[in-house]
Parts: structure tokens; C-alpha cells; sequence
């Protein structure tokens, strides 16, 4: 039975970095994600002045309550949303110019809802090229906090940098929420709250965040269940089993529920407390799901689609449209390389059941998780290749050697 070593969470090691930077003392992070984007958020908590240590399994954080120590930066935030989305709100709780710029593919993705609401709570800052997006300027000089509107409805990542914005400001926050996708990411942001110090409250759209700061501590990350989906799915598929070690009944990540959707269509699944088993049962049946909450592994469900029994409808995830790629319509064209009847609306993708062609190559968007899902799309066309499966970097740079690990295992070398 093979055991999966999935890298730590890229959405939590994001958040654990925020919150080591801002607490008061030293915060050692255990295990935390090593890849582009994380290594380019700690890059540029180092640009803000921030002390970051390294050792193969742990990051030390000098905490800053402050803000960054030095009076201007420029950082670079590579492809990494939640780099683009947080480092700014940290910023504008210190006193400095900071500048932030991101890759051209960053730069498409949108920042405006985040944007509007640090003005709002009286951030002096401007977009130097295009409104809503980077280039960013923040002209900081710490924020007093209060009442603020927040349109989450194209990323929960607004929310997250404002509610780990609010212990910063004087006066601490409440975020009234008109419309919300990504729900669990939230809900992870509130917890790891807690374990540094902060209680959040809720009432009804609105979130209450305290002012006094965080307190550091020592912060084990759990493997990324995004990427944990790509080796659950592997058994779905080939009937082989597989498990994922770190990830169990007290996971903070919403995305290990694309395990339920497995179980739908048939898979075994047991949740343990720390460990997670999927079981292929030789049965993939067609289903109908609502995939809002869990839009990361939208891509893994539609690329192992075909194979099921009947269709598979996945709803309610126009939010994917706006990540590395529009992953709606990337999911389609390659489903269609491949010589599979697909349909799609605004928010919607439906696959018919099929037998995909071989030695087919695979557009990749440069968006990683394109590529990791359709390598296991691949386990049953044989040949399939990518045009840049370097892209995996991201956030798993060792995956082509792990799968094709997990391949040999259940024999299918």
C-alpha cells in the first residue's frame, strides 16, 4: 500500500509566514512547502526586512508587530497569488513606501476588491499601470482599523489578507462579506489565527478581528490536500490504493473533501485521525457535484472524468477562471485534445465518458495544476506529454519523480 510524502500545504505555509512575521518573538515554522511560490513570499518578507532562517525542515521568523523594518522596498512576487494578495496588507500596517510587482501572469489576476477595501480603511495607495491590478504601490503608515465592505466573490484570498491584516490596525476590523467563494480557505485563516493568539468572531456576514497583535509559536504545516488529490485520484482510477500520512480527521484544508466526491463515485475511503486511504474499486460513476468550495481540484476531477460510467457535471466554479489560467476553458480544450466530449458554461463543465487518444500533447496555461491532473489523466492514455511540466514548481517541484514512483508501485511503471 503505498504512502504518499506530500509537501505541507501552499495555502497554509502562505499563511504561517504572515503570521510569523507579524507575531511578537521568534516563530519556527515545522515543514513548511518549499517551492516557487513560498520560497518567493519568504523572499520577500526578507525585501520587507524581515529576518527569515532556513534549515531543510524549518523556517525561523523574527516577528515584527511593527511592520517591516526597512522604509521602502521593491518586491518581486513572482507567479504567487497569495504573495501579491498578503505581502501588501502586511506592509500597509508599517511606515514605508513599499512597491510590489508580480509576473505577467499575476499581473492579469485581479486585486481590486482587496484594494478598494485597504483605501477604504484610509491605505494610501496607488496601481501604477493598470486600475485593480499589479504594479502596487503602498504608501504606509499603519491603519487604525474599523468597519470595512469586502466583495470575496472572485477569491477568499481578500478576505484572508484583511482578517490577518485586523490585530495589526489600532482599532481592530469588522469585515462585512457581500458574496464568498472558497469558504473552507477561510475557515483555515481563522484557525491558524487561533494557534497564534487571535480569536475571530462571526456574526452573520461579519467578521469580527481584534487589535493586539499575535504571539509566536512553533507551527507544524500539514500536507497540501490540493495536491494530495492527484494521488487519491491515481487510486480511484487504477483500482490501486494509496495514503496520505499528515492528513486526517482534524485537517484544517477543505480540500481534502474531494475525497467524498470520490467515495460518490465509488471509491473506498477511510479517514483516519492523521492518515487518509483512498481505494480504487475498479467503478468510476458519472455524478453531478458542486465543486464551490473546493475549486482547486475542480482540474483533477474533470481530467479523470472520462472514465467514469457516465457524465460528470461539476458546478458552481466560475472562480476558476480567474487563477494561473481560466482553468474552466483549459480543462475543456485539453479534454478535447484528447478527443472528449465536453460542454461549458459561465460556472459550469460537463464530461461525457470516453477513451481518451494517446500521444497526445497537453496545453499547461503554465499553471501547475493543470499539469499534475492530467498526468493522471495519463495513467490510462498512454504517451501523453506536456508542454512545460516544469511549471509543477510552483508548488511541488519534485512531482513528475513522486508520480512516476506512485506508477511503479501499483504497477503501472
Amino acid at each position: 500500500m503505498p504512502a504518499v510524502d506530500i509537501p505541507g500545504s501552499k495555502s497554509i505555509t502562505a499563511r504561517a509566514l504572515f503570521l510569523a512575521a507579524a507575531a511578537d518573538g521568534v516563530t519556527t515554522l515545522v515543514r513548511p512547502l518549499r517551492s516557487d511560490d513560498t520560497e518567493g513570499f519568504a523572499e520577500g518578507l526578507v525585501r520587507l526586512g524581515y529576518r527569515v532562517g532556513r534549515t531543510p525542515d524549518t523556517w525561523q521568523i523574527d516577528g515584527r508587530p511593527e511592520g517591516p523594518a526597512v522604509a521602502e522596498a521593491d518586491v518581486y512576487c513572482r507567479d504567487g497569488a497569495t504573495t501579491a494578495r498578503f505581502l501588501p496588507a502586511l506592509a500597509a500596517a508599517g511606515h514605508g513606501t513599499y512597491r510590489f510587482d508580480a509576473s505577467e501572469q499575476m499581473r492579469r489576476r485581479p486585486l481590486l476588491p482587496l484594494t478598494r477595501a485597504l483605501r477604504d480603511l484610509g491605505v494610501k495607495l496607488r496601481h501604477e499601470e493598470r486600475e485593480g491590478h499589479h504594479p502596487l504601490t503602498v504608501e504606509a503608515a499603519g491603519v487604525e482599523g474599523g468597519q470595512v465592505t469586502l466583495d470575496a466573490g472572485l477569491s477568499s484570498q481578500y478576505l484572508t489578507a484583511l482578517l490577518l491584516l485586523g490585530p495589526l490596525t489600532r482599532q481592530g476590523l469588522r469585515i462585512t462579506v457581500t458574496d464568498l467563494v472558497s469558504a473552507p480557505y477561510v475557515e483555515i485563516t481563522i484557525a491558524m489565527m487561533r494557534a497564534f493568539g487571535v480569536e475571530v468572531r462571526r456574526e452573520g456576514d461579519t467578521f469580527v478581528v481584534p487589535p493586539g497583535g499575535y504571539r509566536a509559536t512553533t507551527y507544524a504545516i500539514e500536507p497540501d490536500a490540493s495536491t494530495a488529490s492527484y494521488f487519491f485520484a491515481t487510486a480511484a482510477l487504477t483500482g490501486g490504493e494509496v495514503t496520505v500520512p499528515g492528513l486526517g480527521e482534524g485537517a484544517l484544508q477543505g480540500d481534502l473533501g474531494f475525497v467524498e466526491v470520490l467515495r460518490r463515485m465509488g471509491a473506498h475511503v477511510e479517514i483516519g485521525a492523521d492518515r487518509t486511504t483512498v481505494r480504487g474499486t475498479g467503478e468510476l460513476r458519472g455524478l453531478t457535484v458542486n465543486m464551490r468550495d473546493i475549486s482547486d481540484t475542480m482540474p483533477t476531477l474533470a481530467a479523470i472524468a472520462p472514465y467514469a460510467s457516465g457524465p460528470v457535471r461539476i458546478e458552481d466554479v466560475a472562480n476558476t477562471r480567474v487563477k494561473e489560467c481560466d482553468r474552466l476553458e483549459a480543462c475543456a480544450q485539453n479534454l478535447r485534445r484528447l478527443g472528449v466530449a465536453v460542454e461549458t458554461g459561465p460556472d459550469w463543465i460537463e464530461i461525457r465518458p470516453g477513451t481518451p487518444a494517446s500521444g497526445v500533447e497537453i496545453a499547461s496555461y503554465g499553471d501547475h495544476r493543470i499539469v499534475m491532473s492530467f498526468a493522471v489523466a495519463g495513467l490510462r492514455a498512454p504517451g501523453i506529454s506536456f508542454d512545460d511540466p516544469g511549471c509543477v514548481r510552483k508548488t511541488f517541484p519534485g512531482f513528475h519523480e513522486e508520480f512516476a514512483e506512485l506508477r511503479a508501485a501499483i504497477g503501472l511503471g
